[in-house]
């Protein structure tokens, strides 16, 4: 027992210098977030390809004092595995903060500038308390569950916790697809779908053309202003969204 206890107190150790060692390689590729991704065993770039798009939507973001959240750690049960991606975003946004959840916990994978909450991401009174903590957030990544119900129920929460300018994003959306993940492939309009519900949203952009007497803007007509959709991931750009019809008025046709 005294043995066994030895050796997981020495495995955290050793885990903790790797983490250490790929955060120092990573130092010297500031710029690129794929090569850093490459360093810190991300799946974000390489199994996926994330790292090129993050990088064209958030580059303005880099040198900011930026509140980012990212849904899920990895690692699954292994108390001291995962954050590989948390660690990325620690390198290449030199001045915020990072923070992240899991339902498993994480803790012992926090370090400076990098907090983990345990907990589910669709426990609302969980999510209350963290924003609570931790104010609006200027970056929002979902690479949680990944099951379409979770993803559109921690995104109704999530985006109005988003600061106005700030972008909210959602990885590996092919389980939108999927049934075992609550997906569809047969009805690509189903609502209760990731893509279903999300491409039902673009509407939302263009909510000021509507021909539907006394419409009432919900929160996502007001405040999406783009999307932006590639291979397995979307993002949602969140501002005022108040640029009006050159030709409808009120939801009407003039002198209708």
């Amino acid at each position: 027992m005294i043995d066994h206890f030895k050796n997981k107190i020495s495995e955290v150790k050793r885990l903790k210098l790797i983490y250490k060692l790929r955060a120092y390689k990573a130092m010297f590729f500031p710029f690129n977030l794929s090569k850093i991704a490459l360093l810190h065993k991300t799946d974000k770039y390489g199994g996926h390809n994330y790292t090129p798009h993050y990088q064209q939507h958030f580059k303005k973001f880099k040198f900011k004092r930026n509140t980012i959240l990212e849904i899920g750690v990895g690692g699954y049960k292994e108390p001291c595995r995962g954050g590989n991606s948390l660690r990325m975003w620690k390198t290449y946004f030199p001045f915020s903060k990072i923070y992240s959840l899991d339902i498993y916990d994480k803790s012992l994978l926090q370090e400076r500038r990098i907090k983990i909450f345990k907990g589910s991401q669709v426990d609302i009174p969980f999510l209350d308390t963290i924003t609570t903590e931790t104010g609006d957030f200027d970056l929002i990544v979902d690479d949680g569950s990944h099951i379409n119900e979770h993803v559109i129920e921690s995104f109704k929460y999530l985006f109005p916790k988003l600061n106005k300018g700030g972008i909210y994003v959602v990885e590996d959306t092919q389980t939108s697809y999927w049934d075992d993940y609550g997906g569809d492939s047969k009805n690509l309009e189903n609502k209760q779908t990731i893509y279903g519900y999300f491409k039902a949203l673009v509407d939302a952009l263009n909510n000021e053309e509507f021909l539907i007497d006394g419409y009432k803007k919900t929160y996502f007509d007001k405040h999406i202003v783009s999307m932006h959709f590639y291979h397995n991931m979307i993002f949602i750009y969140k501002g005022d969204n108040d640029e009006k019809s050159n030709y409808v008025v009120n939801n009407k046709r003039p002198n209708a």
